[in-house]
């Protein structure tokens, strides 16, 4: 396949017939939090598709996730008002002249909505008609089918399949196999969007990337990232490190104990400590900020530390931040500036209170005005805006940067080698003869 080509297999909304269908549009319009949007850009990125539903003569009925409803230990779904869709369909409705239907169902107090009623049959009646311009259906992690294993899902993805004629997947950021996802799209005919055409066109130049190819990834986590971080190593000339990622590979290397790292985690990363003496891409950033607290920023109780003056041994508090002067540091500076691809999924310090990190390493990327810029990831976008904004806006127009709205999916495509083997996306091949 030809760089930037999509897969021809690929079933695109350009070839839906959709005049005067009605289509059910799986967008990743997770951008609430507490019952505000952070950051617009994953619905802006959707109007594309959006419009080409209009233009085609098509009736949307859209849905998303927000949020984690879902308790993982006990199963229980809490349907909070700050995860509602209710700011994302202010939101469309300020930037798009029509009137979109917000459907309401039942709510079981532990088990969210268990069945889509038929109380949607007079709205999708009237988008029909014309009478309404769109339908958004509540938070898909409401619906006790959604993250389901058992007989929930297949009832939930039936009662979508009633409401639809036609499915097209436009949620690159959503690439787990989920009813809305996935067991939806074996029921309908269904079909790439507009934006997750754009992401697969994208992702070659972090599969296939100019070199030398440098990425930052940063986390909270360490133990769900190892393969993805694995073949990531491998893809690399030099990978930077932050947050709780960065802090497990500096215990694990070190033999420092730092609060926050899990000795499970540590003992996972010996792996990649190992590789990396092997060798030697992973680019130290030689000041950290360590704090006394996770909760507030006190003058006195946060300083700047050398990775250098690790002791094995040595107990560190909360290592919250990338001292910013680390990215002045001509190892670093030369790493980034003379990169021509840069791959960044990274929030380097604990938001709100240490930002510094992060608004240094984004400054620095820019003045590379020869590489390809690909940023990935809702915090990091939300990040980028709020830090840099004349970064963030010029970005917007470069054709050498692009914004992912899924920083787990490439990922998740780079530990695969592919964006084809994502779940939600298989579905939307055709099988070869």
């Amino acid at each position: 396949m030809e760089k930037g080509k999509l897969d021809p297999r690929l079933r695109l909304i350009q070839q839906a017939p959709i005049k005067g269908k009605t289509v059910l549009l799986r967008v990743d319009h997770n951008v609430v939090k507490k019952g505000q949007i952070k950051d617009p850009y994953r619905i802006d990125a959707t109007i594309g598709t959006l419009y080409a539903i209009a233009a085609g003569g098509g009736k949307p009925i859209l849905i998303t996730h927000v949020g984690r409803p879902k308790d993982k230990k006990t199963g229980s779904i809490v349907c909070r008002k700050g995860e509602s869709i209710e700011p994302i369909v202010k939101y469309l409705e300020q930037k798009l002249p029509v009137k979109i239907h917000i459907q309401e169902f039942p709510i079981d107090p532990d088990r969210g909505i268990t069945h889509m009623d038929k109380s949607i049959g007079p709205a999708v009646e009237d988008l029909r008609e014309g009478k309404i311009g769109m339908i958004y259906l509540p938070n898909s992690r409401w619906f006790q089918g959604e993250q389901s294993e058992g007989p929930e899902r297949e009832i939930l993805a039936e009662e979508l399949s009633t409401l639809a004629d036609l499915y097209v997947n436009d949620a690159f950021g959503s690439w787990r196999a989920h009813a809305s996802t996935y067991d939806i799209a074996a029921k309908l005919p269904s079909f790439a969007g507009i934006l997750l055409q754009k992401e697969l066109m994208n992702l070659h130049r972090v599969l296939e990337p100019e070199r030398p190819f440098v990425a930052i990834v940063a986390g909270a986590k360490y133990d769900t990232k190892i393969g993805p971080l694995k073949a990531l190593f491998n893809r690399v000339d030099h990978l930077i490190l932050g947050g709780l990622m960065y802090n497990t590979f500096l215990s694990a290397k070190y033999g420092v104990d730092i609060a926050g790292v899990s000795d499970e985690d540590r003992a996972l990363a010996m792996e990649l400590v190992e590789l990396d003496r092997e060798e030697n891409k992973i680019l130290e950033m030689p000041y950290l900020v360590e704090s006394e607290s996770t909760e507030e920023r006190i003058e006195g109780q946060y300083r700047s530390i050398r990775v250098d003056n690790l002791k094995q041994g040595e107990v560190i508090k909360y290592i919250l931040d990338i001292d910013p002067e680390s990215f002045q540091d001509k190892r670093v500076v030369d790493v980034i500036t003379s990169a021509r691809t840069i791959f960044v999924n990274a929030v380097m310090g604990l938001m709100p209170l240490f930002f510094e990190g992060s608004q240094a390493l984004y400054r620095l990327i820019a003045d590379n005005s020869y590489a390809s810029k690909l940023f990935a990831g809702g915090d990091t976008l939300q990040e980028l805006r709020n830090l840099c904004p004349g970064i963030y806006m010029a970005g917007l127009d470069d054709p050498d940067s692009y914004y992912f709205t899924g920083g787990g999916s490439v990922l998740a495509a780079i530990e695969q080698g592919t964006p084809y083997h994502l779940k939600p996306v298989e579905m939307l091949i055709d099988d070869e003869a």
